[in-house]
């Protein structure tokens, strides 16, 4: 259902804010091509330092004979279902605006720029801009989509922290490896993370003029001081939106929860179909939580798309004893090629699709006229 015309002013970023989200998209292309260039390389040199570290041909061999073709099969499924699913989330959060396919190809542009910017940044302003001319959205309505997207997501991954963290008591979750050090490092980044999210939301939802008073106030320090009226700008905007959004019925916040649980369930699953399918053996409980640990722990990598980072995170996490250490590199290759090198290549293919027919679209009106 289109909005209103009273929600589109609501929903429309000031001036400022617009510019800023439609810059990115004038030097697209070769942004893009520089991010999967500098992701591919990050996370290629330390798959190849695993694999010359722990790969042995001779010892991997015999978990061949153990290859399952229908876990393997089970894996693609669940990439697939990750994308509908994210898909379905944006189309429900759009009021049905977005088409299924438009759905799609906007959730997987959504994972490249994700992938080609750092974890600490996302892809969600690219993601906008491409979602508004694709679909042919106001840009005001294809931000506030992403941004509560964005929200729907953080609040998820502050719930999963709790989770984790019972979990300790029975299961281990965080590999000896990390040491007594790296353990608590881990859980005070979680616990750090789970407040800011909490208060993130509730200043976005609940009281946002207490989150624009915080940034103001934040602002003021002296190196961030020239950035505090752009800053105060977002704020305020993000601030209108949040009307729109304390609006809608409680069933909306709980279905979008869940179209927004299923697709981090089906990463962290699977993190665990890639093993199994040459490790029958495996103990699934701690590999599943461990795979949800680690795309935590990603979000703090400074690294596009968390590239290198994720994968000494894996060997942490999912290496020796849980997992032989002659699967590390194979697993995590395999796993890589299908949660991040190929959205990597479907994405710059749509990306790169989008921009000549948008440039040809600019471009036909300028030769009609100069016919005239």
């Amino acid at each position: 259902m289109p909005p209103n015309p009273a929600e589109e002013a609501v929903l429309a970023p000031p001036p400022s804010v617009q510019a800023a989200l439609e810059a990115p998209a004038r030097p697209a292309s070769g942004m893009s091509l520089r991010g999967v260039a500098w992701s591919l390389a990050l996370s290629l040199a330390v798959l190849g330092v695993v694999g010359y570290f722990t790969f042995d041909p001779a010892a991997f061999g015999p978990f061949l004979d153990h290859l399952s073709p229908w876990l393997l099969a089970a894996a693609l499924a669940a990439v697939a279902l990750r994308v509908l699913f994210g898909a379905w989330r944006l189309r429900y959060f759009s009021g049905g605006r977005l088409g299924l396919r438009g759905s799609v190809r906007s959730q997987i542009v959504w994972d490249f720029f994700a992938y080609i910017t750092p974890s600490t940044v996302g892809g969600g302003p690219f993601a906008a801009v491409f979602i508004a001319r694709d679909q042919r959205l106001p840009l005001g309505e294809a931000t506030a989509v992403v941004l509560f997207s964005m929200l729907v997501d953080q609040i998820c991954f502050a719930l999963t922290i709790p989770v984790l963290l019972a979990c300790t008591a029975f299961v281990e979750v965080f590999p000896p490896a990390l040491g007594t050090v790296g353990h608590w490092s881990l859980v005070l980044f979680f616990c750090g993370y789970l407040a800011w999210v909490l208060a993130f939301a509730y200043g976005t939802l609940v009281r946002p003029q207490h989150l624009v008073r915080v940034v103001a106030f934040v602002f003021r320090l002296r190196w961030l001081r020239r950035l505090r009226p752009r800053a105060v700008r977002a704020m305020e905007d993000l601030r209108a939106r949040s009307g729109v959004l304390r609006a809608q019925p409680p069933g909306f916040y709980v279905r979008g929860f869940v179209l927004t649980l299923l697709p981090w369930l089906l990463r962290y699953l699977l993190v665990l179909l890639v093993i199994w399918s040459v490790y029958p053996g495996v103990d699934g409980v701690p590999v599943f939580l461990r795979a949800a640990a680690l795309h935590l722990g990603a979000l703090a990598m400074p690294t596009p798309g968390g590239a290198g980072g994720v994968e000494g995170l894996y060997v942490l996490f999912l290496g020796p004893p849980l997992v032989p250490e002659p699967l590390v590199a194979p697993t995590l290759l395999v796993w890589r090629l299908l949660s991040f090198y190929a959205f990597l290549a479907v994405g710059a293919v749509l990306v790169m699709r989008h921009l000549r027919r948008h440039a040809g679209a600019k471009r036909r009106p300028r030769a009609g006229a100069t016919g005239v």
